[in-house]
């Protein structure tokens, strides 16, 4: 059984789900998920000899919400997963990550190598420091449309995806999942509208997601979003941030698996690098994992393929 608990990790406190024993597996969730977007990789994982840990981040859930935005750059970031290793006991750990999530575990390895035995992301492939700052050019390329530039307009998307969190959450998870056309378009806002405007609002929820997990979910939003937009507020810092590790690539051993219509993998830029990334990481364990027909919210919508994708990387460092 998953059990629950919070813990005091880089000046923070975070609310921890854990269960098994064995090899510590670190779970990062992304936006706007919980701990609760790992239930299926739990059991499955327990059952193959791994202690499983999935914290709410730091702006999310029964985590610590910190009110400063400067609170969220990649180091602090980076900083809780560490510490969180080291209050769970441990000296190293397999780190797992999607969407947000993927980009903390891979910065992890790459700043951490030491505390990283392998590194998985789902949906956001391995970080590749850009030649400019991101917000930037996605401004220039979309004409400040970019989902990412609608979120750093100071308490728009807050108030918009707050005023009812529900309704919020059940239109991101059905209309970024893959729902079998093959269609993949950019996530491009209207400020003015807003944009859950042109979400649609699904009759009825696909196979894999139930009204059980929309409650959890909403719940762990009662405090609302700015925590987790703060993340997206520091996409440029970062970039200033991490400007020594230009040019460095993950040495851990790696594993990436996205799907054929996730909006992430259609970003500008991103399929010409999954086509390079094994050329450009030595330690990718195998190819680019490629689920076809599932869309952004992996582990949720394919979990018996991640799953066994998991296993299988972890049985081969273990």
């Amino acid at each position: 059984m998953v059990q629950h608990r919070m813990i005091d990790v880089n000046g923070i406190r975070l609310h921890i789900a854990e269960e098994g024993s064995g090899p510590l597996v670190v779970l990062l969730h992304g936006f706007p998920e919980s701990w609760h977007s790992w239930q299926h990789q739990f059991g499955p994982l327990a059952a193959a000899g791994y202690r499983v840990v999935a914290p709410d981040q730091r702006g999310y859930g029964s985590s610590d919400h910190p009110e400063d935005v400067n609170a969220y750059s990649i180091f602090h970031l980076v900083g809780d997963v560490v510490g969180l290793i080291r209050e769970l006991g441990e000296e190293q750990a397999f780190v797992v990550g999607h969407d947000w999530g993927a980009p903390v575990a891979w910065h992890t390895a790459l700043l951490r190598p030491d505390m990283v035995r392998g590194v998985a992301g789902l949906s956001v492939p391995p970080p590749f420091r850009s030649s400019e700052p991101p917000l930037q050019i996605m401004n220039k390329m979309f004409g400040g449309r970019f989902y990412w530039n609608y979120f750093n307009l100071p308490g728009v998307a807050d108030a918009e995806f707050g005023r009812d969190p529900r309704t919020t959450l059940r239109k991101f998870l059905t209309t970024t999942a893959g729902d079998g056309s093959g269609e993949v378009a950019q996530p491009l806002v209207d400020p003015e509208r807003g944009w859950l405007a042109d979400m649609q609002e699904p009759e009825e929820l696909p196979e894999w997601l139930t009204e059980a997990d929309l409650d959890a979910l909403a719940e762990s939003f009662s405090q609302g979003f700015t925590g987790a937009l703060n993340w997206y507020r520091n996409l440029d810092r970062n970039w200033e941030l991490t400007a020594p590790w230009q040019g460095a690539v993950v040495t851990t051993p790696a594993l990436y698996v996205y799907g054929d219509q996730d909006l992430v993998a259609a970003f500008p830029g991103t399929p010409e690098l999954i086509a390079q990334l094994p050329a450009l990481m030595p330690n990718l364990v195998r190819e680019p994992l490629k689920l076809s027909g599932c869309g952004h919210w992996t582990q949720q919508e394919r979990p018996d393929e991640v799953n066994a994708a998991l296993a299988e990387f972890l049985k081969s460092l273990t």
